[in-house]
């Protein structure tokens, strides 16, 4: 029986974000289910589902964890960006067998809020209110914090399918000592299974300096690795069939 990994995007994104990890994974004979997030499975160029802007990232764990809970065997975990973080809360519930986290956003007690990482969020943040309400990014905000590796026509093809994310979970990670449900806590000691934490040292969004931190809380349990030819978009940047190399090799020691 094939082994599981169960693939969890981040903001904006949905299921189609790991295309091409999927495809490579299935290759190496694993079974890949790419979930699209509560309220992401809309037209782009939809407006966002009214209940979008206050969805908790407890709301999204509580979704994947059910679908978790209904295979016939323990999955690995593999998270990009806010999906790291998810990947680690669930990992904490014991629904993982291993987690991949690339490029993850912080747990509570980390702070993210560094010079470049409120460049990308610009927009958003000037809207009253911005907590309770959907929220994108602008090309030239995204652009920026994200996909400055990525050619011009792809950063093109890539935003024309970001779709709106909850002003509400970004400030659970981002404003965390504002959350009294306390949502993006992760109990580290809770995660007791192997951790493979990969970012790219030219990631603005994500930036290495809080990732190393990440790592740092599952020290006994993680492996760090960053790269300095990358930065956000680890699943999709040039040579991200390396990456899903490093990750493929690592998964079979583990």
């Amino acid at each position: 029986m094939p082994e599981t990994i169960v693939m969890i995007h981040g903001m904006w994104g949905g299921g189609w974000n790991w295309e091409n990890f999927k495809q490579f994974f299935e290759g190496k004979g694993y079974h890949c289910l790419a979930p699209t997030l509560r309220f992401h499975d809309i037209d782009p160029k939809a407006p966002p589902h009214p209940q979008l802007g206050d969805t908790s990232l407890l709301d999204y764990a509580q979704d994947l964890e059910k679908e978790i809970r209904k295979l016939d065997t323990t999955p690995i975990l593999m998270g990009h960006s806010m999906g790291g973080l998810l990947a680690q809360i669930l990992g904490s519930r014991g629904l993982g067998k291993a987690l991949v986290l690339l490029a993850p956003a912080p747990p509570r007690g980390i702070m993210a809020l560094k010079l470049s990482v409120i460049r990308g969020f610009l927009s958003p943040l000037a809207r009253w209110g911005f907590w309770r309400k959907p929220m994108r990014q602008t090309f030239a905000e995204a652009a920026y914090s994200t996909m400055h590796l990525l050619r011009k026509e792809e950063q093109k093809r890539l935003y024309d399918r970001y779709v709106y994310e909850s002003g509400w979970a970004a400030c659970e990670i981002g404003l965390w000592f504002l959350d009294r449900k306390r949502a993006a806590e992760v109990e580290a000691s809770k995660v007791t299974c192997p951790v493979l934490i990969i970012v790219g040292s030219q990631d603005r969004i994500m930036p290495a300096s809080v990732v190393r931190k990440t790592a740092a809380k599952y020290k006994a349990v993680a492996t760090y690795r960053e790269l300095p030819d990358h930065a956000h978009w680890l699943i999709i940047e040039p040579g991200w069939q390396e990456i899903a190399e490093l990750i493929s090799n690592w998964l079979k020691q583990v």
